[in-house]
């Protein structure tokens, strides 16, 4: 399973290359909130539901919907957390107790370049160096779209926790090729007194096969008693 080979241990994930015949049964809440949406939205809505509720199931819980939140982000049973992706031909879903990861977030994207606009509306002038010394070593790698999946995956664990919608300059990226890890640091917003100080960095994994690249980030429990806010995850060190 392609997914399962990004996330860490007390996640669990379920996948499938493109959408199931016949289409999967859902909640009369999950039909409603795609009553008006086209058929690409309503297969990808469809089968990454399907994908949350055979993870949720493998989990030990009861078949339950998901509706979509205010966010758009899927609406997890109590004590749960989990994320939800797709692109074309691959749809993923990923969940966990919130006793063993509190926040957790998953992205899929083809394994293919970004256009160069996209590229540069979405790194840092330190990121496009490290993008072209990564594409030196390993040209096999489409490392600028793996960036742009590792910044989605990021701001899927952190969103219910951030105070306002963020954004790809929140955040910068370092991989780490042979690990198949990469490295998060959020950066403080730029009216801080610092703002060139990053907070501690959160790390997620990587994998590519079958043309799609996958990244997942989990946010862990604080090793001290303080609960896990906002305000402690980009605490400056």
């Amino acid at each position: 399973m392609l997914i399962e080979a990004v996330l860490p241990p007390g996640a669990l994930g379920e996948d499938t290359f493109g959408d199931p015949a016949p289409t999967p049964a859902l909640f009369p809440t999950e039909q409603q909130a795609i009553a008006h949406a086209g058929a690409k939205r309503r297969h990808e809505f469809t089968t990454t539901r399907h994908c949350a509720h055979r993870a949720l199931a493998r989990l030990g819980l009861p078949p339950t919907p998901l509706p979509p939140s205010p966010s758009g982000a899927p609406t997890w049973p109590p004590g749960i957390t989990g994320s939800l992706t797709h692109c074309a031909g691959y749809r993923a879903a990923a969940v966990a107790h919130t006793t063993d990861i509190p926040h957790l977030g998953v992205d899929a994207e083809p394994h293919a370049p970004l256009p160069p606009s996209v590229r540069n509306g979405i790194t840092s002038p330190t990121e496009r160096t490290h993008l072209r010394q990564l594409h030196t070593a390993r040209p096999d790698i489409h490392w600028d779209r793996l960036l742009f999946s590792a910044k989605e995956s990021l701001y899927k664990a952190c969103s219910p926790l951030a105070p306002r919608p963020l954004h790809f300059e929140d955040a910068e990226i370092t991989f780490t090729p042979h690990t198949h890890t990469f490295t998060a640091h959020l950066l403080p917003h730029p009216q801080t007194p610092t703002p060139t100080t990053t907070t501690t960095p959160l790390t997620g994994h990587w994998h590519t096969s079958h043309h799609i690249l996958v990244t997942a980030v989990t946010i862990p429990h604080t090793p001290t008693t303080r609960p896990l806010t906002w305000e402690t995850l980009t605490a400056q060190r």
